[in-house]
């Protein structure tokens, strides 16, 4: 493809994405360019296989054992991801601006996942599908690279959870969250922070009024 050929489609997604409204994603491109410097053109074939989509709170986006095919971008608001456990809500991730839900064994096992995620508040996604996702890694090396780098910061900050659940007391747990996500605190109940640090929230309380964890 000749650079002038180059620049005209560039031009022609730019009008497209204008006249759907496409532009607002301030949130989702600053995230993405935090792992990666996603060129502009990368960014409008990307935006070009989304759909807008707004949910209102408490909207299960995705349920355990239906198989789901989209990729959800967050622009504005949160969603919890949580499993079951003997019939209790256990929580596993949060998400909000900039990040992306979806279920983990759909994307890369291809099969009905186990966990639910649901909306926190009203939320604004631009939602992409598997199948264009996975054609985009194919065709744009930008694109590729940034999944990767997603996918290697996602399983650390697995790896860092597990880990500090072996490791750190409840206590620690709760400042280790406070000091790395501290707007958690203002956007999400105790009830799911607590269920997220794997105590009660009895516990959680007693550990906010008094500073430490008393068994």
């Amino acid at each position: 493809m000749t650079n002038m050929l180059r620049k005209f489609r560039k031009l022609f997604l730019v009008l497209y994405l204008c006249k759907k409204g496409y532009f607002s994603m301030e949130n989702i491109v600053r995230t993405i360019r935090v792992y990666y410097p996603v060129s502009d053109e990368a960014l409008a074939t990307l935006a070009h296989g989304f759909e807008k989509q707004v949910f209102p709170v408490k909207t299960l986006i995705i349920r355990a054992g239906q198989f789901d095919r989209q990729v959800h971008f967050i622009e504005k608001g949160m969603t919890r991801s949580y499993t079951l456990h003997d019939g209790k809500e256990v929580t596993t991730w949060f998400s909000m601006e900039g990040d992306v839900a979806c279920g983990s064994w759909d994307l890369y096992r291809n099969k009905a996942g186990f966990e639910y995620v649901e909306t926190l508040e009203e939320t604004l996604v631009y939602s992409i599908s598997i199948e264009t996702l996975n054609e985009l890694y194919k065709s744009d090396i930008d694109i590729a690279n940034w999944m990767r780098v997603l996918q290697q910061e996602n399983f650390l900050r697995l790896q860092d959870i597990h880990i500090s659940r072996l490791n750190l007391s409840a206590y620690e747990r709760y400042e280790k969250l406070m000091s790395e996500c501290p707007a958690l605190f203002h956007r999400v109940t105790l009830g799911h922070i607590a269920s997220f640090l794997g105590i009660t929230q009895q516990s959680l309380s007693r550990i906010r009024a008094k500073g430490y964890f008393l068994t």
